[in-house]
């Protein structure tokens, strides 16, 4: 039952964290527009994602527009975009396999050592999605802080880190670590080992050869 419950949190961590990369992936607040030094607040916020760049009004309205053309966007972002969607679909894969090998599913039944390597199998999977997600948020992190600290950018073009990014954070390091518990929730092979001879019987057939 340990076990079966050790699976469980392990399972419901990923998820959680698989559903984080999809929530950051859409959202549109991957970088936002930094009003530190000499920037002067203005009526409107700008916003930059992964898929379309946004305006918010001082009223709250926002006005988003995707990008025209993928050929036009910069190496960084199609990188970050091609880490996430491969992020999303690893994971996905994971959860399909963690889920047919975990104990509170039926499948395998029979056969537990092979429904054990299967669960171990699908943690394997989230924590590769975790990687590739967290990869993908530091690089465009890093870049964002790179053109930050740039003195040749202009003030007014200077950007701060989104909360897309912190939920891609979050979500790869819940992902890693659900993924590590369904890696070490597998449960040790058991050996068995031959019962030893009885020693009457060698003793007494010893004892025939003298006579």
């Amino acid at each position: 039952m340990a076990n079966a419950g050790l699976q469980m949190l392990g399972f419901v961590l990923a998820l959680v964290g698989w559903i984080g990369f999809i929530v950051c992936t859409a959202m549109p607040q991957w970088k936002m527009s930094s009003y530190a030094g000499e920037n002067i607040v203005t009526a409107q916020a700008m916003y930059i994602g992964l898929w379309m760049s946004c305006v918010m009004q001082s009223t709250g309205q926002m006005q988003c527009k995707t990008y025209d053309s993928l050929l036009v966007l910069d190496t960084d972002l199609q990188a970050t975009r091609a880490l996430m969607i491969c992020g999303i679909f690893i994971g996905f894969c994971g959860m399909c396999v963690a889920a047919f090998g975990m104990k509170c599913t039926k499948g395998l039944e029979d056969d537990k050592e092979k429904k054990g390597k299967i669960a171990v199998a699908g943690g394997a999977l989230f924590i590769i999605a975790g990687l590739a997600v967290l990869i993908g948020t530091a690089w465009y992190g890093s870049k964002i802080a790179r053109d930050f600290y740039n003195p040749y950018t202009p003030t007014n073009t200077k950007y701060e880190f989104g909360h897309a990014l912190f939920i891609g954070w979050a979500a790869a390091v819940l992902a890693i670590i659900g993924g590590g518990i369904l890696c070490c929730s597998c449960p040790r092979r058991e050996t068995s080992y031959p019962p030893p001879r009885s020693q009457g019987k060698n003793t007494a057939s010893g004892g025939k050869d003298y006579v």
